[in-house]
């Protein structure tokens, strides 16, 4: 049921690919929440998924912003206040991307263009949005910065490889430039450290389905769903949270404060 937390509050929403997507769950929630939005997406992810559906249910423009161009992200932020009537209150975050893993490449047999290429997109174009808005003004005070991250940022999972070191950078971006926006404007930046995920980029990781299965055994609750995500991402955009900054949130059941679940013994003493 609907509380009508984020009424009168105007944001840009990054990501939303499809109907699985974090972002896209999330634009549904803050609708219902009485929240208005841009949303955008690169070019090529616009062509690929689905997002012109999500605006016509969210009655949301969609402005193309590839978020790794100062240009493009200037257009956007400067755009979206026209079209929302003033200054924003809110911005989700949701980007990553790994040239990489889509091509099957080993931790060990890196394409360092590559490589680079993931740190620009998935972590890099944090700082480029953060920096963009400081220099447009363009939140209000008390504005919520909200980027989606992974615990893998603080263990290592083979296969997540140079996505790790992006997730370890975006949650330091997030501290350094929360206290920064904190002090100048009494913008919040926080991360949350969502559990896997079963979103179209998720699924693309290999052995996806047993960081799945074995998280799920690790965590009290259970895995945190992407429509979970959306309601705590809500959360972090409302006044409830207003003294929350620089944290990276676990949001994973659990999972990362288990030593080991009852279920997990069980299942290895079989």
């Amino acid at each position: 049921m609907a509380n009508n937390v984020l009424k009168g509050k105007k944001g840009i929403i990054f990501g939303a690919l499809d109907e699985n997507s974090i972002a896209w769950k999330t634009a549904l929630k803050v609708k219902e929440e009485g929240g208005t939005f841009t949303l955008t997406n690169a070019p090529i992810a616009m062509r690929l998924g689905t997002i012109n559906q999500l605006a016509k249910a969210c009655d949301a423009e969609v402005i193309p912003a590839d978020a790794t161009s100062e240009a493009d992200l200037t257009n956007l932020f400067s755009k979206s206040m026209e079209v929302l009537g003033g200054k924003l209150d809110f911005v989700l975050h949701s980007i990553g991307m790994s040239p990489n893993i889509r091509k099957g490449k080993e931790y060990g047999d890196m394409n360092y263009d590559w490589y680079l290429k993931t740190i620009d997109i998935s972590a890099l174009s944090f700082h480029k949005v953060l920096q963009t808005s400081e220099k447009l003004d363009a939140m209000n005070e008390w504005g919520s910065v909200v980027a989606l991250s992974y615990i893998a940022a603080q263990r290592a999972y083979p296969d997540y490889t140079d996505m790790a070191q992006a997730k370890a950078m975006l949650e330091s971006i997030a501290r350094s430039y929360g206290q920064r926006y904190g002090s100048l404007k009494k913008v919040r930046v926080n991360t949350i450290s969502q559990s896997p995920t079963k979103t179209t980029a998720g699924t693309g990781i290999s052995g996806f389905d047993m960081f799945f299965d074995f998280a799920q055994m690790m965590s009290p609750l259970g895995n945190a769903s992407a429509e979970d995500c959306a309601n705590y991402c809500v959360a972090m955009f409302s006044d409830y949270t207003r003294m929350v900054t620089m944290q990276n949130l676990m949001h994973d059941g659990g999972f990362s404060a288990s030593g080991i679940t009852t279920e997990l013994v069980e299942r290895l003493s079989k």
